[in-house]
């Protein structure tokens, strides 16, 4: 049944780039599908975005938005109230996904092994009070390997205060050696597993969306028990976060001493990126899923109030 979708894009977080590209081939498959839709960039004037879609009165929303503000439940706060129907997990999943530190906590309680870690200010971990070495500093909400920096050893250079954009406090997490490992979720099922092989230092934001930066080794070349344990980490944490629809879940491998190695578990991601280098659409598709399935697949899985 053909629907009127209303595609929330852009957005104003510093995803905003990702969110576009994101939008574009959702577009055009919404296009081919036969679906009558209205691109929407959301900006801050959120009673604009309100009066918009009250106005075009869409059968569901496809919340294309990346990063703070569209993914973290304050959109879908807003979708909610107005009972319009929408794409990837709703305002609980959303926010407990994008705080690294509470998803953090709620997957170690459901057995899946996580870095050792802490919240600390950047502050003193510049200042060499807070974690020896090598150890990963991150944002607490933010995506897209933004803010990401990863210390080796002390002559790493850490970043400066005063040109830091995210908020003071951080995570800290002991840096794990090994492979990076992503596994996608639709509708609670684990659809695969692939490895990333970043050719720079790690798959950071320039290797995620700029063509030759990484290698995509598709389905990841881990043993079966590793492969099979992941699969389902990421099953027992897209359910552990209340999250709905498409997911994506981010693990490293370590095999650096033995074979088979560990897992550990890094984050989830509620509204995975759709762009032509994004892991999502390359996973589905070695199951057979067409970019095109997958986007009418979020259409009729949207929904509001779970």
């Amino acid at each position: 049944m053909k629907k009127r979708v209303a595609v929330l894009m852009g957005g104003f977080s510093v995803e905003r780039d990702v969110s576009l590209s994101s939008a574009q081939g959702v577009l055009k498959a919404l296009e081919e599908l036969g679906h009558e839709f209205i691109p929407i960039d959301v900006t801050r004037d959120i009673t604009a975005l309100a009066q918009n879609l009250e106005a075009y009165k869409p059968d569901v929303v496809l919340n294309i938005l990346h990063g703070r503000w569209g993914e973290d439940g304050c959109i879908q706060g807003l979708l909610e109230m107005m009972n319009i129907p929408y794409s990837h997990s709703g305002v609980l999943g959303s926010s407990l996904s994008m705080n690294k530190v509470v998803a953090r906590k709620i997957c170690q309680i459901k057995g899946i092994r996580i870095p050792e870690g802490q919240v600390a200010r950047l502050a003193d971990v510049c200042a060499g009070r807070v974690m020896e070495p090598p150890f990963v500093i991150k944002p607490i909400g933010e995506g897209s390997s933004l803010g990401v920096h990863i210390i080796y050893d002390r002559k790493t250079p850490l970043p400066r205060l005063s040109d830091w954009p995210f908020e003071e406090k951080i995570l800290v997490e002991r840096y794990i050696p090994g492979r990076e490992i992503q596994v996608a979720i639709l509708g609670g099922k684990a659809m695969g597993a692939i490895e990333i092989c970043p050719k720079g230092e790690f798959y950071d934001y320039e290797a995620k969306y700029t063509d030759g930066k990484a290698v995509h080794l598709m389905p990841a070349p881990i043993p079966s028990e590793v492969y099979a344990q992941v699969m389902e980490w990421a099953e027992i944490a897209h359910r552990a976060l209340e999250c709905r629809g498409v997911t994506r879940s981010d693990f490293r491998y370590d095999d650096t001493k033995r074979e088979p190695g560990e897992l550990y578990y890094l984050e989830t991601n509620p509204q995975p990126g759709l762009t032509p280098l994004s892991l999502v659409p390359e996973i589905v598709a070695h199951e057979g899923m067409t970019y095109t399935q997958l986007v009418q697949w979020m259409v009729e899985d949207a929904s509001c109030r779970r």
